[in-house]
């Protein structure tokens, strides 16, 4: 066209040199600007996508990571409340050996017959009766030909208002035990060989009267068990309690195929199987029957310590791994994307050398036009 400016090849190779280092100076001080050498889906697509990918990834994995801190705090909070209940078990069982010390002033009667069992049967004359009274209720045993020592047991401990509880010794004698100030009757129609058998007799045993050591103590063990019961309750954390039967689920992946399931238990005095003081401690089998329930507690308490335990280490390594692959994913996205500003920074100094000696040889031919015109001067 007539209008068109047209240039020598020298200036037009140093201006398209002068465009092309402005183009490279913008580039390297946007990237020194925001840190990044891929800014958008323009300066790299695959390494720009890819480092969406995995910085997508790296957050999903960061908010499960907040879950998985949540489940810490809640096995630790379950460990905790065991620490705390075994320590009342612990004072209980305290109690119930103090209490056992403290010798019972009830009416008692030991059968003059050792090494008994459960099992043992003996002849009994058919339609006899063997009665086992306190002076208000009786418990009867009527025989069918023969009598075991656990339908004794059981008539006596079975019987409605009945305020004598029936065991036997270690060394396998039958116990009769006043639970309160009564006396204990031994009768029925039974003959007294047939009595003799199991080692009883017909006679009352006079009563006794209620040790006050035994009813204050059990008291205190009454209130330590609603102790355990408002502990076990206040165990929980951010709305879960493993303590009080709340199970939790923990997702290790953001696909959801990596878990661990943290199965709830339930440990009020009724869950770990320890029941209110019998008879006011005022017999030997009530305490012994305490004592039994709470050596198994601590067994079940030590059991499921030992399964949060594995549990919380399982979840703290996957926290760590999780940490770790997040860590890695950031990284690499990093990598992709991230400038290095001390290259950058050099690309800089480089390209404003390069434009100030292009300027020079853009001036330097320009001269060489100017020397044209002198010659028509």
């Amino acid at each position: 066209m007539s209008g068109d400016i047209v240039l020598s090849a020298g200036i037009r190779s140093n201006l398209l040199a002068l465009q092309d280092t402005a183009s490279n100076i913008q580039t390297t001080q946007t990237r020194l600007a925001t840190g990044l050498k891929v800014n958008s889906a323009l300066d790299n697509p695959i390494a720009y996508f890819t480092a969406s990918s995995l910085n997508a990834l790296a957050g999903n994995l960061g908010n499960l990571l907040d879950s998985v801190s949540n489940a810490v705090q809640t096995v630790q909070a379950a460990n905790n409340g065991i620490t705390s209940i075994t320590k009342l078990v612990q004072s209980a069982q305290a109690i119930a050996q103090q209490a056992l010390q403290s010798a019972a002033t009830t009416a008692n009667t030991v059968g003059t017959v050792s090494a008994l069992t459960g099992t043992s049967s003996f002849a009994v004359t058919s339609g006899s009766t063997i009665t086992i009274s306190d002076g208000t209720s009786t418990a009867t045993i009527t025989s069918t030909g023969n009598v075991t020592v656990n339908q004794i047991l059981t008539a006596v401990n079975g019987a409605a208002g009945l305020k004598v509880q029936a065991e036997l010794t270690a060394n396998g004698s039958i116990s009769l035990e006043a639970t309160g100030a009564n006396a204990i009757t031994i009768g029925g129609t039974a003959t007294a060989p047939e009595l003799a058998q199991f080692g009883l007799a017909s006679g009352t045993t006079a009563a006794g009267s209620v040790n006050a050591t035994r009813s204050s103590l059990a008291t205190q063990y009454t209130a330590l068990l609603k102790q355990i019961d408002q502990l076990a309750s206040d165990a929980g954390f951010n709305g879960v309690n493993l303590l009080a039967g709340n199970s939790l689920q923990v997702t290790f992946n953001a696909a959801g195929t990596s878990s661990l399931v943290l199965q709830g238990v339930t440990f009020n005095s009724a869950g770990l199987g320890i029941s209110a003081s019998q008879s006011s401690f005022q017999t030997n089998t009530s305490i012994a029957t305490a004592q039994g329930q709470l050596t198994a507690a601590l067994g079940t308490l030590q059991n499921q310590a030992a399964s949060f335990g594995t549990n919380l280490s399982v979840i703290q390594i996957r926290q760590s791994f999780t940490t770790a692959t997040i860590n890695t994913l950031q990284t690499g996205a990093n990598n992709l994307t991230v400038a290095d500003s001390n290259l950058e920074g050099a690309n800089l100094l480089a390209l404003q050398t390069r434009q100030s000696l292009a300027t020079t040889a853009l001036s330097l031919a320009a001269q060489s036009q100017n020397a044209v015109l002198r010659l028509f001067g």
